[in-house]
Parts: structure tokens; C-alpha cells; sequence
């Protein structure tokens, strides 16, 4: 009886790819490798050359691996963010919150509600990273205890970046792969997200119990304040990013032009400038965002040519928990977010995303998981970075008595939602 021989050479390759992948996603899950100094950024890179080194892919299709539309819109909205962080817009817009005539606990949802709102539209990282500082500042004027409205911030951030297909990058990785409704996302996604913001000032609320003010003399004897640190308000910038930001999502809302080709545009309006030189707009772009975007899309992309994660896919249905079913999809995105990172976590589950409600459960699960840990997110380390650079320790134990019953919150909002929905006729 014949048989079909295995090819030795393929099987080297395949397993090389696989060696090559579970590197790649050792480093995701610890941030870097043991004895090299990469992050996870190197890491994906390195995967991607290697790929190329032995052969597993050609330049030409390494290359051709590469989701440009993705790309695209990250880039230009992180020019859209730079154009409004170099005008003032985000320190501006937390001076006026923190200046304020309100109760600490009205405050804290004013905060919430505004960074939400900010992470929606533009990229949750860098409000984190334009807030954080300016609110630790404006905290200690008032005496009141930064650390609850530090929390709330990076909380607020992940919960409302989810909220459309442009607040976080595997969203934008997602809506860009399935072709998304913008509209038809947000009114699916709109519903748990305030949900899950209410929830988040309830519980941080509930947890501060009337502990409102600064007890930390030492802390708040690190300076008093360096506003010659923050960006000049600039009316006109401001005004110009903003209307850039209209436009477009006027342009995502209500055209069929392509999302990533309309950004582009925009960003090309914004780099055209005759006071803010390019050099300092593309100075603030997260390049190296963009390239572990490139690494990973390399890294998967030969993964899947294997036939191995079809397989897998099948394998998983077989056992009971098809990852082109709801329930499983959702459980995988929230495990795999926390063990190897949101946007690798998107990557590896898109080709099983076939279900008509995979891209909000995908994204909206995905984004949500970011709260449970302190290294969940990069505006979690973003914000507590803030904190450690103006005198106070934001950990994992601190962040987690909050990120954990924030994110149990807004998934089982999510979930009970995604429920009814599923049972609709």
C-alpha cells in the first residue's frame, strides 16, 4: 500500500519556524529574553530576521507578510496625537479638569470621562503619557492623593480606547483585518464601555472610602511645579489637530474611503506646517511600535503558512472549545492578552475571527483584559513610570487591587452583553 513520504527538508523548516515562534512569544510573555538586552520590540524584530536568514520567507514576502493598512493608521494617528501633544491639548485639557470646583469623587468621574473620551479617538498610550505627570501636579495643589486619579487614568484609558476601531492598536489591527464597520463597532462597543467606565469610578470610589487627600509629605515635597516643563498652550495647533480629528472620523463614519488612506491625508495636513517642524512631530511617533507590528506579522504569518495553527484550530474544536465560537474566542483573548500581550494575543487569534460578532468580542475582550495586571497594558507602565518619576510607587500589588476587580467588571459586563446579544432572533 503506498504512502506518502514526509519531506525532511520541509519538516527542518517547520520546525524552525516553530522554534523561531516560541522565542518570539517567550520573549512577548517576558518582556525580553534572558541575557540579551532586548525588549519586546527587538524580540519580534529578531524573529522576523531570522525567518529570513534561514529562508523561511524571502524578503519579498516578508515584506509582502506586512498588513500596510494597519501600519498606515497607526502612524497616522500617532502624528494626529503628536500634532495635539506638542500644541498643549492634553496638559491644557488636565489643568481645566483638575481646576474644577468639584467633590474629589465628581472629579474622579470628570477624569474618567475625559480620558475615556481623549483614548477613544486617539491613542490611549500617549494620553497616559501627556496626563500623567500634569494630573500627579495638579493633584498635589489641591492636597489631594494622586494615586486614585492615577489608577483611574490608566484604567479609563484601556476601557475607553475600546470604545472605537482607532483607541488602541489591535483594534486598529482588527477593524483594518475584518474590514469593519466603524459606526457598526462603536454601536456594538458603546454599550459595555460605559458600563465598564461607571463601574471602574464605583469601585475606585468604594475602595478610596473618603481617603481623598495627600498623606504623602515626602512626596509632595518633590517639586512644586515645573510648568515651564509643560508644552505652551497653542490655540491654533490645538484647533488644527482638532479639526483634523473631526474630519476624519466624519470621513470613518460616513464615506466607504478606505480608513488608512484618509489618515494618511490627514497626517500629511498636519506634517504640513509652518511652525512645528516634522523633525519633532516624527519624534514622537512610536517607531518602535511600528516595528513590532512588522516583527510579529513576519513571525505569524510564516507560523500560519506551516498549517500548524489551522490544525490547531481544529484540534481545539475536536476537544470542545472552537475558537470560531464566541464563548472560546472570548476566553482566548482575555488568557492570551495577559500571558503574552494584547496586540500578539489579536494576532495569533484573527484567522480564527470568522463568527459575526468575533471583531467586537476580539477587541473589546482583548482591550479589557489589559486592566487585570500592571503589565497588561502600556499605558499601565506608562502611567506608573509617571508616578515613580514625581516621587510615588504605583506596583503590581497597588494596581492590582484595582485592575483586577475592574477588569472581572468589564468583562462580565462584556460577556452578559455579547450573551443577550447572541440570543436575539
Amino acid at each position: 500500500r503506498w504512502r506518502p513520504r514526509c519531506n525532511p527538508k520541509r519538516t527542518a523548516m517547520t520546525t524552525a519556524i516553530v522554534i523561531v515562534f516560541l522565542i518570539v512569544y517567550l520573549g512577548m510573555i517576558l518582556g525580553g529574553l534572558p541575557f540579551l538586552q532586548l525588549d519586546r520590540t527587538g524580540v519580534a524584530l529578531l524573529g522576523a530576521i531570522a525567518l529570513v536568514g534561514i529562508g523561511a520567507a524571502t524578503p519579498d514576502e516578508a515584506v509582502r507578510s506586512l498588513h500596510l493598512p494597519t501600519l498606515i493608521l497607526l502612524f497616522a494617528f500617532m502624528v494626529l496625537s503628536a500634532q495635539l501633544r506638542l500644541g498643549g491639548f492634553y496638559a491644557w485639557v488636565t489643568l481645566k479638569l483638575a481646576a474644577l470646583s468639584l467633590t474629589p469623587p465628581l472629579l474622579l468621574g470628570a477624569l474618567i470621562g475625559a480620558v475615556a473620551a481623549l483614548s477613544a479617538v486617539f491613542s490611549n498610550d500617549i494620553v497616559c503619557l501627556a496626563v500623567a505627570p500634569v494630573l500627579i501636579d495638579a493633584c498635589r495643589r489641591r492636597g489631594l492623593d494622586p494615586m486614585p486619579y492615577l489608577l483611574a487614568l490608566a484604567c479609563a484609558a484601556n476601557v475607553g480606547s475600546a470604545a472605537t476601531l482607532i483607541g488602541n492598536p489591535q483594534n486598529m489591527l482588527i477593524g483594518a483585518t475584518l474590514r469593519l464597520s466603524f459606526g457598526g463597532y462603536v454601536a456594538e462597543a458603546i454599550g459595555p464601555v460605559l458600563l465598564g467606565l461607571l463601574a471602574t469610578w464605583g469601585i475606585i470610589v468604594w475602595q478610596t472610602r473618603g481617603r481623598w487627600t495627600d498623606s504623602l509629605d515626602a512626596a509632595g515635597a518633590v517639586s512644586a511645579r515645573r510648568a515651564d516643563d509643560l508644552p505652551a498652550f497653542d490655540s491654533w495647533q490645538t484647533a488644527k489637530g482638532l479639526t483634523v480629528a473631526a474630519a476624519l472620523l466624519g470621513v470613518f463614519l460616513f464615506t466607504a474611503w478606505p480608513r488608512e488612506a484618509a489618515a494618511l491625508v490627514g497626517a500629511g495636513v498636519l506634517l504640513s506646517s509652518r511652525k512645528l517642524h516634522s523633525r519633532r512631530m516624527l519624534g514622537l511617533v512610536d517607531w518602535e511600535l511600528l516595528v513590532l507590528f512588522v516583527g510579529l506579522f513576519v513571525v505569524n504569518h510564516a507560523l500560519q503558512h506551516t498549517g500548524l495553527v489551522a490544525e490547531a484550530v481544529a484540534g481545539l474544536a475536536v476537544v470542545g472549545a472552537p475558537l470560531d465560537q464566541p464563548g472560546p474566542l472570548f476566553v482566548a483573548a482575555v488568557l492570551l492578552s495577559n500571558l503574552v500581550s494584547n496586540v500578539p494575543a489579536v494576532m495569533l487569534l484573527l484567522p480564527a475571527a470568522t463568527h459575526p460578532l468575533a471583531g467586537p468580542i476580539l477587541a473589546l475582550a482583548s482591550t479589557l483584559a489589559g486592566n487585570l495586571l500592571l503589565v497588561g497594558s502600556i499605558a499601565n507602565l506608562i502611567v506608573a513610570d509617571a508616578a515613580e518619576r514625581r516621587g510615588l510607587r504605583l506596583d503590581w500589588r497597588r494596581h492590582a487591587s484595582v485592575g483586577v476587580p475592574v477588569t472581572l467588571a468589564t468583562l462580565a459586563m462584556s460577556a452578559l452583553y455579547f450573551g443577550w446579544r447572541l440570543a436575539r432572533p
